[in-house]
């Protein structure tokens, strides 16, 4: 089997597993802390691309199908970014998330830029929800890191009278933003350096050159809105107490009532 990027058969898995195990073994060589996750992730990414594969005719024909499908990538994403940020299940990571990327999928189909039809919203939905998930979980680490770093910073604005809310944002919103730099990256060099999926993917299914530019460009401009809005309810939360480790000890700030 041949497509019109990649060969398919025995060779392309031997690549896929080489590759794996070349990305875990430099990892664990760097002392990065995550070569066996690498490997978990990689299989993870081919059983739920297969199933997700066998599964996608069935659930692009029905909208009800489609609306489900949409709900559990949230979850997931949700349970996702919940864990990177606090280690533990934390239902309030799929607030950011749900708030950017669906009310964007929502303008997007009331607007009839997108169309009611399954094989539409899945893949756009997905480019959001994973935008969203991404910088919820980087605004996220960053801000509690920074808090870790910086707890002398607020305790001493909580000294001065200010509210837990406040002194905490005094040292989260001037960081947070870095969550918005592979994003900004992307837009900015779109073209000339990244030819991104949604473009090739177009392209390749027959589109025209500019309707597949437009498409993307809408996609990277959407990616922007989701994850500015994804990143300031992140900090929201963060500063309210709502995300905090599974340690909260560790940053008492986050204790105090906002």
């Amino acid at each position: 089997m041949s497509s019109t990027m990649l060969v398919v058969g025995p060779e392309l898995a031997a690549a896929l597993v080489a590759l794996a195990v070349v990305a875990a073994v430099v990892v664990r060589a760097g002392a990065l802390g995550h070569g066996r996750q690498v490997l978990v992730a990689a299989a993870r990414a081919a059983i739920q691309l297969a199933a997700v594969s066998l599964l996608i005719t069935a659930i692009v024909v029905s909208l009800w199908a489609t609306a489900a499908f949409v709900v559990l990538m949230c979850a997931v994403a949700a349970a996702t970014s919940g864990r990177r940020i606090t280690g533990r299940w934390n239902w309030w990571a799929g607030v950011p998330i749900a708030a950017g990327s669906m009310a964007v999928v929502a303008g997007l189909l009331s607007a009839g830029l997108v169309p009611m039809r399954g094989i539409a919203v899945i893949p756009v939905a997905g480019i959001l929800i994973g935008g969203a998930m991404t910088a919820t979980s980087l605004a996220g680490r960053r801000v509690l890191d920074e808090l870790t770093t910086r707890a002398g910073e607020v305790e001493a604005a909580l000294a001065l009278g200010l509210p837990a809310r406040d002194a905490v944002l005094l040292v989260c919103r001037p960081v947070a933003g870095q969550a918005l730099v592979p994003a900004l990256d992307q837009t900015r060099t779109v073209g000339l350096v990244t030819l991104p999926g949604a473009f090739v993917g177009m392209l390749l299914g027959g589109a025209s050159p500019l309707t597949a530019g437009i498409t993307q460009l809408v996609v990277l401009v959407g990616l922007l809105a989701v994850e500015a809005v994804a990143v300031v309810i992140t900090v929201e939360l963060v500063a309210r107490g709502r995300l905090r480790p599974a340690r909260a000890e560790l940053l008492p700030v986050l204790l105090v009532p906002g």
